[in-house]
């Protein structure tokens, strides 16, 4: 028996060594393989923040500056920012009476009072949306019949006497039958009166 196997003994190793470098070559192959490296040369996406640029800011800055007018701003700035893009206060500024540190946003009116000046002017109106509050034709009192460009006091009150004697106004172009309101007059206050 001892014979036989030393016969036998070198095809015997040929098989394990073949059987394993078999088993090695199953196992490479079940094993996943690594997927290659790639540099990419596209431009990566610009974060949110840096698509978000601030517009700058186009402030009126007026009164008892040297040079009144609008000036373009950047983005964070403050009303001393816009008092020296007008080229400062003169002399008979208040600077006491405004604060130098707030902040201006885009379309603001930055006014310098002067010393001694009772309040700032008021600024003109700003125009309301197309859901502004009409007056009532029919049921406005004197002055708030007064408000409206081009009537003063005896204009209001003919226009309540006119509705105390013949009735509520039917159309706002009825108002041009009361005395002292022609089309000029009616053209003021066409879009901001109603009769309901």
């Amino acid at each position: 028996m001892g014979t036989r196997l030393e016969r036998y003994r070198g095809g015997i190793l040929f098989s394990l060594v073949v059987l394993v470098l078999i088993a090695l070559a199953v196992i490479q192959s079940l094993r996943p393989k690594p997927q290659p490296i790639r540099l990419s040369t596209a431009t990566p996406l610009p974060s949110p923040e840096a698509t978000l640029t601030p517009h700058p800011l186009r402030v009126y800055i007026s009164g008892a500056v040297l040079e009144p007018d609008v000036y373009t701003l950047s983005p964070g700035s403050i009303v001393k920012d816009a008092l020296l893009a007008a080229g400062g206060a003169t002399n008979e500024a208040d600077l006491d009476r405004i604060n130098l540190a707030l902040s201006v946003s885009d379309g603001q009116h930055v006014y310098v009072p002067y010393q001694g000046e009772a309040s700032p002017p008021v600024p003109p109106p700003v125009r309301q949306s197309t859901t502004e509050i009409h007056i009532n034709i029919n049921t406005a009192d004197q002055a708030t019949l007064e408000s409206l460009p081009g009537i003063g006091p005896a204009i209001a009150q003919r226009i309540i006497e006119y509705r105390q004697s013949q009735g509520r106004f039917q159309r706002i172009e009825d108002l041009m039958d009361v005395s002292g309101i022609g089309p000029a007059t009616f053209d003021k206050v066409r879009e901001l009166i109603t009769t309901e």
